[in-house]
């Protein structure tokens, strides 16, 4: 028998609507096959202790008091900016106070402490404009198409609110 037969034989042999490959394989089969091929060689390309790597991870971030971050979030201007002189004073000299909002930016970026710090206290990071916000408790779903500055003037806090 050739391998011609062979094919013609199998195709008749099968179920209507189900095409045969060479030698019995279906389509499935092959597509099967070709895939546990590609696992094996990325499985093999990965080092033997891949998962317990994964695993073994530890978040290395500062803990923050979430319960007190949503109580601060809600804080006014003024309640605000006094916390942040007690708790905080070399931020409170660059607090910049943007309508109702407080703004906090910095030269560099800042050791996970200080983040950690801003964070509880209610702040947030705005990557569009490289600050860390407050909405003291004037809550946006989405950033302003404008400059916020611009259009509600900004000041310092440390002028406004003298020790």
């Amino acid at each position: 028998m050739h391998a011609g037969n062979k094919t013609d034989l199998v195709q008749k042999m099968s179920p209507l609507g189900v095409k045969q490959a060479a030698y019995g394989e279906t389509r499935a089969a092959i597509i099967k096959k070709k895939l546990m091929k590609n696992k094996i060689k990325s499985e093999a390309a990965a080092p033997a202790n891949a998962d317990q790597l994964s695993s073994n991870r530890t978040d290395k971030r500062v803990k923050i008091d979430t319960a007190r971050r949503q109580a601060n979030r809600a804080l006014n201007t003024d309640k605000l900016l006094s916390l942040l002189r007690n708790e905080a004073p070399k931020v409170f000299e660059l607090a910049e106070i943007v309508g109702k909002w407080v703004w906090i930016q910095f030269d560099q970026k800042q050791p996970a402490t200080v983040t950690s710090v801003l964070s509880e206290l209610g702040f947030h990071w705005n990557g569009k404009r490289q600050s860390w916000q407050h909405p003291c408790g004037f809550f946006r779903d989405h950033s302003a198409p404008y400059d916020p500055r611009k259009k509600y003037g900004s000041r310092l806090a440390a002028d406004v609110n003298p020790a």
